[in-house]
């Protein structure tokens, strides 16, 4: 891969694993511990994930089970649940935090498949937006010690980089809304 292409396919790789990880966030009626990846804990004055202040676990499909490992940090742990968007009330025995996940009615999965289409949508427009500032950057090369078949090869590598992507995008929109849609 050429050095001037490898900038555009850091920036695509990234704008992809954005999309990866928004995805993994998306719970399809099964107990995910990553609906927890973006809430964090006041530990000790440090705002600190709850995945470092305390043991999770899915003892069944739809349960997460959070122990802190100071009883402490219980109370913290249950606001930050109950402030953020994940729309489930937590119960706990003093001591275990326990999250139940409801069974997703038909229009619920639909709302989700179609957020998950819409992340796709965005992703991809974010990678064709990567692709045309590689092709401005390229043009400007036009006049320099780079030859017009350079530019062109430079140009269709990344259009080839492009594709790849937008393929990957659809293919991990279509895993995961085939998961929301699975009863």
């Amino acid at each position: 891969m050429n050095e001037r292409v490898k900038a555009f396919d850091e920036k695509m790789t990234k704008s992809y694993n954005s999309l990866v990880g928004e995805l993994a966030t998306i719970r399809a009626g099964r107990a995910n511990p990553h609906v927890l990846d973006k809430l964090t804990v006041d530990y000790y004055g440090v705002p600190t994930p709850i995945q470092q202040a305390a043991n999770i676990s899915v003892p069944e499909p739809r349960m997460i089970q959070i122990q802190p490992w100071e009883k402490s940090m219980v109370k913290e742990i249950e606001k930050a649940i109950l402030t953020s968007d994940i729309g489930i009330n937590p119960t706990n025995d003093g001591s275990v935090i326990r999250l139940v996940f409801p069974e997703l009615t038909e229009e619920r999965r639909k709302e989700l498949a179609k957020d998950v289409k819409k992340k796709g949508e965005q992703a991809k427009v974010a990678i064709r937006n990567i692709r045309r500032d590689g092709n401005d950057t390229f043009k400007k090369l036009k006049g320099t010690e780079v030859s017009e078949d350079e530019i062109k090869d430079l140009e269709d590598e990344l259009q080839k980089l492009t594709d790849k992507y937008i393929k990957d995008i659809d293919k991990a929109v279509e895993e995961k809304s085939k998961e929301v849609m699975t009863v």
